[in-house]
Formats: C-alpha cells, structure tokens, sequence
C-alpha cells in the first residue's frame, strides 16, 4: 500500500472526497464555540484509520489556525495501524473506524497498565455502492453477505455472482457482479465482515483496495461493480444502495434521516493514550476540546459524517478528565 502522509501548515486548501447534501444536518447547538488558549505548542501525530484522513485533516486544519505554530502530521494506513502507533508512542491521536479488539487493549495495556481510552468522535455509515446507473432497488444483508462472502453466513443457500438473481432485468440480467473491497488493515474491512458478512470469510474474487477512495473510483468504473466504503466518500458516480435487516420493513438509505435505522451505522472513534486521574497534556487536551465543539463537529459535516450530540461529547471529555461545562 502506498503510505498517505500529509504534513500541514495553516492555512492550507482541504479538497475533502464528498461533496455531499449535508446542509441538513445541524450540529448540536448546545456545543460550546471553541476558544483558544494560550501555552499550546508542539507536534500533533495521527496514525490510522483511511476512512477518517479527510475528518483529520479538517481537524488539523481549523486547529491550527488558532495555532500556527503547532505540527501537524496524518498517516492513514488502516486503522489496524492505530493500536500498534498508541502503543509505541508514535502517535498521540489514533483514528479507528472500529473498536479495538481484545488483543489490541491487551497489547497497550499490558504496557501502560490501563486501557487506551476510545473517543467517540461521530458516526458514519458503511455504504455498499454501486454504479450510479445501476437501479437495483436495495438489498438485504443477507444478500451483501452473498455477494461479498464465500461463507455465506447470513443463511443465503445460493452464491449470488450475477445482478439477475438479484431480480434486475434486461441487459442486467446476465451481468456479472464485479466486487470492490478494502484489504485486512482496514477496520472498514473488519467492520463490513463482521455486520454485513455475519464474521463470514470474502470472496477470492473481492478486489482489495488500499483506500475507501479507490473502492469507489472502480465501482465507478465498472457498471457492473459493487464495493463498500465510508459514506463520506461517496461521489456522484456512484450510488450507495439502501439495505436492510431480516424483520425491517423497508431498505433504509445512508442517509442523517435513517441513521437510526441503518444496518451498518457506526462510530468513528479517536484513541488516545490516558492515564486514568492524570490530567492530558495542554495541545492533546485542547485537540480533543476542539474535536468536541461546534467547529469540530461542523468539520465531521462537511466531511459527510454526522456530528455527535452534546451528551455523547460530554462524556468523552469527561473521559479523559476534562471537564464539560455545557
């Protein structure tokens, strides 16, 4: 995989990878307005999740413009990455878009003598895309796990490979389903194999890819692909298909209106290295106030992700020791 890794200065021109119809989506009013303080210098490293490099980005760019002096510098590699530079100590922010697993806490803690402390930062919405010309209807998890899965889970007896066993007609019908995915550092791998494959094994035939990006520049090159990737990088070449549980009575989108609903709605977690009691460093301790107010969150939006309330940022604060007077 090619290493992503971005230094960043004030001031500098964030192109993120969605621009999408967020307008919508209303940052929670009770956030307090971020406001700088003074005796913040030093060097910010984030190593982690792919999905989560534009949010950081975004980040880093709006806090050092209160703080120019600060360096900036984002690795996203796959979120499996994270865990390991946490406990290293090469990185003091460690973007995940999954929770750690057992043996990850157990690596950091058999170091540090307590658990890496998870910041819920905002929720995305795995996406299954297809080509925007596409019009399959939606699909059933049950299904997913039969396209992407040679385990086939979900209880599917047939191995679906063609777009007419998913009922679409015409020249459709005899279509070969090409499948776009994330390789094993990704959490978003993890993740879609756990909840939308029921923990099942993919396909050999899966195109593994080495960002949430280029899923979906070759589901938008093929008419006849699907993939999965973050919600925020969805574009207007692609359309991210509505799906649906056994018992559902309808396919929700990936959409702020369903995300109470959708299948694989998720968290994007920050990690950070806390030692229970102790208070964090001033630039680590004003990072994550920044990530916790509303130009925080208005960046999660921007980036196509949805913000967290004022309670979920309430206690991540109080999680690591800083106290939330909103």
């Amino acid at each position: 995989m090619k290493r992503w890794q971005q230094m960043i200065t004030a001031g500098a021109l964030v192109a993120t990878m969605s621009p999408l119809a967020m307008a919508q989506v209303q940052v929670d009013a009770d956030l307090p307005d971020y406001e700088p303080t003074a005796g913040v210098s030093g060097n910010i490293t984030t190593v982690g999740s792919d999905t989560m490099n534009n949010l950081a980005t975004l980040w880093a760019e709006g806090f050092l413009e209160m703080y120019p002096n600060v360096r900036v510098e984002i690795e996203g590699m796959g979120s499996s990455t994270a865990p390991v530079a946490l406990t290293a100590g090469t990185a003091n922010f460690a973007p995940m878009s999954r929770e750690m697993s057992g043996r990850e806490i157990d690596n950091f803690e058999s170091r540090y003598g307590y658990p890496a402390t998870p910041l819920p930062t905002s929720v995305d919405m795995l996406a299954v895309f297809a080509h925007r010309d596409n019009p399959i209807e939606g699909l059933t998890l049950k299904q997913v796990d039969a396209i992407f899965s040679g385990t086939r889970r979900g209880g599917l007896s047939e191995d679906i490979t063609r777009w007419g066993q998913l009922g679409l007609k015409g020249d459709w019908s005899n279509q070969n389903i090409s499948i776009y995915g994330r390789n094993a550092a990704s959490g978003t791998y993890g993740y879609f194999r756990e909840n939308a494959m029921f923990g099942g094994d993919f396909k050999s035939s899966v195109r593994e890819q080495p960002g949430s990006s280029s899923v979906v520049q070759g589901v938008a090159s093929e008419r006849n692909a699907i993939g999965y990737s973050g919600m925020g990088y969805k574009t207007a070449d692609v359309r991210a298909v509505p799906l649906k549980r056994d018992g559902d009575e309808r396919f929700y989108t990936a959409t702020p209106e369903d995300a109470g609903d959708y299948p694989l709605a998720r968290f994007l977690y920050v990690y950070v290295n806390h030692k229970p009691g102790a208070d964090l460093d001033p630039l680590r301790r004003e990072f994550v106030k920044y990530i916790y107010s509303k130009q925080g969150q208005e960046a999660v939006v921007r980036d196509g992700f949805i913000p967290v309330t004022a309670h979920v940022a309430r206690q991540a604060l109080e999680s690591v020791g800083i106290e939330a007077d909103f």
